[in-house]
Parts: C-alpha cells; sequence; structure tokens
C-alpha cells in the first residue's frame, strides 16, 4: 500500500527549499519566530468565520431538543444504575 504524505509537506523536492525559506535561518539562529501581527489573526478569524456554514433556525431547535432528550435520558439512566447499586450494597453489607 503506498504511503500518503503528511498535507503540510510538500512532496516536490525542490518545493522544499522554496516553502519556507527564512524557517532554516530561524531555527539556525535560535531566535523565536516572530507573533503574528494581531490584525491578522482578526482578519484570518473573520475568513474562517465566513466560511462556516450556519444552521437554519428550526435544524438548530430540532439538534438542542435532540440534545437535551438525550443528556436527560442518560442522567436517568446513571441515576438508576446508581440507585440499584446503591440497594446492592445495602443488601450485602448490613
Amino acid at each position: 500500500m503506498p504511503t500518503v504524505p503528511a498535507v503540510d509537506t510538500p512532496t516536490d523536492p525542490s518545493a522544499r527549499s522554496q516553502a519556507a525559506p527564512d524557517a532554516s535561518a530561524e531555527a539556525q539562529d535560535g531566535a523565536p519566530s516572530p507573533e503574528p501581527a494581531p490584525a491578522g489573526f482578526v482578519a484570518d478569524t473573520m475568513a474562517e468565520l465566513r466560511r462556516v456554514v450556519w444552521p437554519s433556525r428550526q435544524q438548530l431547535f430540532s439538534e438542542s431538543v435532540a440534545v437535551i432528550l438525550m443528556v436527560t435520558l442518560s442522567a436517568f439512566a446513571i441515576a438508576a444504575i446508581d440507585r440499584f447499586y446503591g440497594w446492592a450494597n445495602a443488601q450485602v453489607f448490613r
């Protein structure tokens, strides 16, 4: 079976030297990489938020109801198991 390269590693050897020309210089200098500008972070965040597919009101409501029901059923199941083990413990260790 062929090996699939990682997403962030270029497959072309010539592209490796062009991908990050100053990365090796920073590693040799031992200096930390500069922090990204806050404006760049905000712009990148806004660009990512524009790509988000937001749910409709109906989808949001139905999925919220499903989550609430599952949490409630899980809580009742855990409470029932806890009560059973408490009762069994009381029967064994009187």
